[in-house]
């Protein structure tokens, strides 16, 4: 799970952990040689085209159910510009800055592609963005599949709206004059194509798959933790269940949880001949879970190497064409993402209950809410309210956008996709499951304070434990519990519990 924060260069494959490095790590962009040619090449040809006055969608005609206008040479910097201040009207609290930073990477991808016609120009001041630390101010509310959050990047280009720069929020064009760049005013087809396509789906869909597959890695790790307190046996995690049942991604998590306690005393020695669903089920809900994660990354990722623009400028097999289209359509990474949140959301039901069984004194054995004098203590009770209260807030979510129609732009657009919302929900969703897993970890930390059986624990346990104790004490009484939740999230979200246990077992998968 660690990141390399250096540069990643586009042109080649764009991977999932390449994008991440870039628009949460930091890492900077460069173009290489064969992206630089193909933009530039995709460019000459708009160009051309415009000087004959060729008819070309948004380029010599107007938007959506516009499109039957005409709009002269002399007109079209104009249109370009228009398009960015007409489509700016997203509302709300602004895009956290990883996110407006993926849009734009996303726009340099699509753009990327070499079927757009955008100029080399243009797309090195996205790069510059992204590169200086200049992140547009964009308001995430308001959008059915793509367009405003877009505009409103673009606006910065020519100097308008606000960016955040070294903390704070100030004017565009006071932010370029301080890295010393300069406004830029668009010319043919430039306004249209920075704001079309599945650019800011994508770049959502992409944060929320990456966290969420790193949960569902952390969920097997904390699960196993789990098994291990409750005193339940590994017998459901035999290796043959999973040859009679093959599904890889069940192999994987079962594996994860034996390697995890092979060294376990207490799982050795447990008479059990079987647990409750939500031990006994790991390897199944978790797998089902990873496949439906798995098969979204690699939707993502083909998104992410994908031009979705319209229209596209074809340029291949002796042929060039521009071809209106709908491959901005963001049904894909829609579909996907609602399909990704019903997986989170069994993952955070199945850790819930976990965590209500460690904290129940009946079944776990351990005392009450696990704090030494329950009743003056509260200990941990109400960590599983909120527990309740965030899986409540992600079944909510885990409603399906994409099924969802309201037409828009006078019935051109009849359908919508509303990819958008899929994909900023399940981002969301990420972060409230890594909280829940957040919770069933601190229950199994707090655990730790009721047993004298630390030689008994299997080795990757007590390295996590003592990864955790190195910066919070065990409660005795009630505390400020906030912190110790924030805490372990971060210890899940960043991959560190996971980097914890590899290096002890191996590869989690």
């Amino acid at each position: 799970m660690k990141v390399n924060t250096d540069k990643v260069v586009l042109g080649p494959f764009l991977d999932l952990d390449g994008f991440m490095n870039v628009c949460r790590a930091g890492a900077t962009v460069e173009f290489s040689e064969e992206y630089v040619e193909r933009v530039s090449a995709a460019r000459a040809l708009v160009e051309q085209w415009a000087a004959e006055e060729r008819v070309m969608y948004g380029v010599t005609t107007g938007f959506g159910s516009l499109c039957t206008k005409a709009i002269s040479s002399e007109e079209t910097a104009q249109l370009q510009h228009n398009i960015l201040e007409s489509h700016s009207v997203s509302v709300g609290q602004p895009l956290p800055v990883e996110a407006v930073r993926g849009i734009m990477l996303m726009v340099l991808q699509n753009v990327g592609q070499g079927h757009s016609g955008v100029r080399i120009e243009i797309l090195e001041m996205y790069r510059e963005f992204l590169n200086r630390g200049i992140t547009p101010w964009v308001p995430g509310d308001g959008s059915v599949g793509y367009l405003s959050p877009e505009a409103h990047i673009a606006r910065v280009i020519e100097g308008n709206g606000k960016v955040w720069y070294q903390g704070a929020l100030e004017d565009a064009s006071e932010a370029l004059a301080k890295v010393g760049m300069q406004p830029r005013p668009l010319s043919s087809k430039e306004g249209l194509a920075l704001v079309s396509g599945t650019t800011s789906p994508t770049a959502f869909a992409a944060i929320a798959v990456y966290d969420m597959i790193n949960a569902a890695k952390a969920a097997d790790v904390i699960g196993a933790l789990s098994l291990e307190n409750l005193r339940g046996t590994l017998r459901a995690f035999d290796d043959r269940i999973c040859l009679v049942r093959p599904h890889s991604e069940q192999a994987q998590s079962a594996s994860t949880v034996r390697r995890m306690l092979v060294d376990s005393r207490i799982v050795q020695e447990s008479q059990r001949l079987q647990d409750a669903l939500s031990l006994r089920a790991i390897p199944q809900l978790h797998g089902a879970a990873k496949k439906t994660l798995y098969d979204a990354k690699q939707t993502v990722e083909t998104e992410i190497n994908a031009c979705s623009d319209n229209p596209v400028i074809w340029t291949r097999a002796g042929e060039e064409d521009i071809i209106s289209c709908c491959n901005c359509d963001a049904a894909y990474v829609g579909i996907e993402m609602d399909s990704a949140a019903v997986a989170a959301a069994n993952l955070a039901k199945m850790s819930e209950r976990r965590n209500s069984r460690l904290i129940d004194g009946s079944i776990s054995g351990f005392p009450d809410f696990m704090v030494a004098n329950p009743g003056l203590n509260s200990g941990l009770m109400i960590p599983q309210y909120a527990q309740a209260g965030l899986l409540n807030e992600i079944r909510v979510l885990s409603s399906p956008a994409t099924i969802d129609n309201t037409p828009t732009c006078n019935m051109q657009e009849d359908y919508v996709s509303m990819g958008y919302n899929a994909c900023r929900k399940a981002m969301a969703i990420a972060q409230k499951l890594e909280y829940i897993l957040a919770i069933e970890l601190l229950a199994d930390y707090q655990a730790t304070c009721f047993t004298e059986d630390w030689p008994q624990r299997a080795s990757a346990s007590r390295a996590v434990y003592e990864e955790i104790g190195r910066s919070l004490p065990l409660i005795h009484e009630d505390t400020f519990i906030h912190g110790y939740i924030e805490h372990l999230k971060a210890y899940i979200h960043t991959g560190a519990i996971i980097d914890t246990v590899s290096g002890l077992i191996g590869e989690l998968k």
